[in-house]
């Protein structure tokens, strides 16, 4: 399917059309604003979203148990030595960038809240807003923004991973030239409120499970509607 403006009746019948070949996404069960969250998990989320850049999600795990084991808090962890610290997470890889972008992030919030380590005050915050703030961190890029925002927040963001976009690049949600930050502000600007957080999960199960890089699997009624990648063809 060749890109242009996707009305809102299209976007609903693309994901109806994954749950046809999947299932629901259970919203409540998976992720989503919890106002009975302690005020750190926001600030565990962001942490733990820096840690699984470019890393699998085994490697992000191990290394979120390893940072978390090693120190008692937020403020130990941006108190910590960098070399330290950068070891203590090293199998997330990238652990010198990671580590910097971490103890940047603290110290920002501390700063923001006057010294505590809690996201709470995005929460009143526009999307777009807080959005802003979290991409003003050096290291903080939309998609983990997004993760934060959508994920703990419940906010009407799309988090971009590398699946989301290849996928609605297929199927003309985002022209294929797109960057990815155009594409977070296309998908954002396309998708009702509502489907950001399944469809987005939708996408990435269609890019693993059919749509891959290369060798994809076309043989499906929702490839046969939307997509005509090289595979398709």
């Amino acid at each position: 399917m060749s890109t242009h403006a996707w009305t809102e009746s299209e976007v609903r019948e693309l994901h109806d059309e994954l749950v046809s070949l999947y299932e629901p996404v259970d919203r409540v069960a998976e992720h989503g604003a919890d106002p009975t969250a302690e005020p750190g998990e926001g600030v565990r989320q962001l942490v733990t979203t820096i840690l699984s850049q470019n890393v699998a999600d085994e490697n992000t795990s191990r290394a979120t148990e390893a940072l978390f084991d090693r120190y008692d808090d937020f403020a130990a962890i941006e108190a910590a030595d960098h070399d330290e610290l950068k070891e203590t997470i090293r199998v997330a890889g990238l652990a010198d960038q990671k580590a910097a972008r971490i103890q940047r992030a603290l110290a920002a919030i501390r700063e923001e809240t006057g010294g505590a380590y809690s996201l709470a005050f995005l929460d009143a915050m526009a999307t777009d807003d807080a959005k802003a703030w979290l991409t003003e961190i050096k290291g903080v890029g939309p998609k983990t923004a997004s993760v934060v925002l959508n994920f703990h927040f419940g906010k009407p963001t799309m988090a971009v991973d590398t699946h989301v976009e290849r996928v609605s690049k297929r199927f003309g949600l985002v022209p294929e030239s797109a960057s990815n930050q155009a594409a977070h502000d296309l998908l954002d600007e396309q998708v009702p409120d509502e489907l950001t957080y399944p469809l987005h999960v939708l996408l990435i199960r269609h890019g693993r499970e059919h749509c891959s890089a290369r060798g994809a699997d076309c043989d499906n009624p929702v490839c046969e509607a939307y997509c005509d990648c090289e595979f398709c063809s």
